[in-house]
């Protein structure tokens, strides 16, 4: 398709039409300068001190004053006992957890959607839309309480079901990734199936009445209908959900952890903190360099994501 170029006549147009449109809009552009504000001043501005990540912070000389290093700080990670361990952690939780919270919802919105019984659908929705709205750290004191073996749900049953003491689950590291994978499923599942929700609620109903005249079943119409319509929604939440893999939830993290389950749950943004502000010399320009490397990555898989997604079924986020 050939494009009309732009000359200096229609730049002038176009620009006088954007003038016009803001003059005849303007409450609603005028709604845009707070989240821009906040967007410039909490966002964009702090990148700035980016370049701590290649210095030597010295805290009397600022940021801009203290000296060059180059790639330093990157290396001393890379050469770090701890960097080979964070990182399998957190690709082993980011992995675990996109592969089971990423599909449950959608599942959980196609059976709900299937449901011939409207009043029960919406009980579930909004018993399954409560766990969301819990904190996180409320929601830790619930996983410490219901799995402790003495006084705990899990505890009681054991010694009710055995007669026999059961074993900690917290003691043993391994279970850290089951536990903080599977509460957040019981957390997340009935929220993040809103969007599907609405994505199956626009889908054609006279796509469903001509499979009905086909003789389609009602699974036949999941199969063929639902989930075909709901793809293109499915591929930009995969995108973004791929683009975000290395940042494993923080505060969750850093609540469960302790000494029995460090090896196992230490992971690349709860190990930031500890370098940069809980140690006791805080070095806060390795931690920036270990900030920096997570989002590259991310941002290298956003990419990708993006790029699979438009070549295999045409949708995308750019």
């Amino acid at each position: 398709m050939q494009t009309t170029p732009l000359t200096p006549e229609l730049k002038a147009r176009l620009r006088e039409r954007l003038k016009l449109n803001i003059k005849a809009r303007w409450q609603i552009y005028l709604l845009l300068v707070l989240p821009i504000t906040y967007l410039l001043v909490f966002a964009y501005g702090p990148m700035g001190g980016l370049v701590i990540a290649f210095k030597k912070y010295n805290f009397s000389l600022g940021i801009f004053g203290s000296p060059w290093v180059g790639f330093d700080n990157f290396r001393r990670f890379f050469q770090s006992y701890r960097f080979s361990q964070v990182l399998t952690n957190t690709l082993t939780l980011s992995f675990y957890s996109l592969l089971v919270t990423f599909p449950l919802p959608i599942i959980f919105a196609l059976f709900l959607n299937a449901l011939p019984f409207k009043p029960y659908q919406k009980l579930i929705q909004t018993v399954t839309y409560i766990p969301y709205f819990i904190s996180t750290v409320v929601m830790v004191g619930l996983i410490f309480q219901v799995l402790n073996n003495r006084n705990g749900l899990y505890g009681s049953l054991f010694m009710f079901l055995t007669n026999a003491m059961p074993p900690d689950i917290f003691a043993d590291g391994a279970n850290f990734k089951h536990i903080y994978v599977w509460s957040g499923v019981w957390q997340s599942t009935g929220y993040g199936s809103i969007i599907y929700f609405a994505a199956l609620a626009n889908v054609d109903p006279t796509l469903h009445e001509a499979a009905l005249v086909d003789g389609a079943t009602r699974f036949q119409r999941v199969l063929y209908v639902d989930i075909p319509c709901i793809m293109p929604t499915a591929s930009i939440m995969l995108i973004l959900a791929v683009g975000g893999i290395m940042n494993v939830a923080f505060e969750k993290t850093l609540l469960m952890q302790n000494s029995l389950n460090l090896n196992y749950s230490e992971v690349i943004s709860t190990y930031v903190y500890k370098v940069g502000l809980a140690a006791g010399v805080n070095d806060f320009s390795l931690s920036a360099a270990i900030g920096m490397f997570n989002s590259v990555i991310n941002f290298l898989l956003l990419v990708v994501a993006n790029w699979g997604s438009k070549r295999l079924n045409g949708s995308g986020i750019f």
